[in-house]
């Protein structure tokens, strides 16, 4: 039998995730209190409900889908990400100046938007 499947690895797994559901249950019981707290802002309100919704859904992702031993492959997608997300925003950078042909305003001094009424 391997190290990976013996009785005592087991054991470790279980406590983990009992420990994990344990520990959701309480988020849950946690959301579900906080629905009947009214806080002064909505702001407040929104960000307090998206920390618990934010731990609750690590958690799960982490110990439920096995992605906390998965770190080569997330921090590589990440990286792929980061870069196609920084060529997006360099070419919608490069692009702000393009103008359509035959048009009568340059697009350096052509604003689209003005904080001051029409008249």
């Amino acid at each position: 039998m391997s190290d990976a499947h013996s009785h005592d690895a087991i054991k470790k797994h279980r406590k983990i995730y009992l420990i994990v559901f344990f520990s959701l249950l309480a988020g849950t019981a946690l959301t579900v209190g906080l629905y009947y707290v009214h806080f002064e802002k909505l702001s407040t309100t929104v960000t307090v409900a998206l920390i618990v919704a934010t731990i609750k859904a690590s958690l799960v992702a982490a110990y439920f889908m096995h992605l906390s031993h998965e770190r080569k492959a997330i921090y590589s997608t990440l990286l792929v990400t980061a870069f196609f997300f920084a060529a997006m925003m360099y070419l919608f950078i490069y692009a702000r100046t393009d103008v359509p042909l035959e048009t009568e305003f340059p697009a350096s001094n052509y604003v689209p938007y003005s904080r001051t009424p029409a008249k």
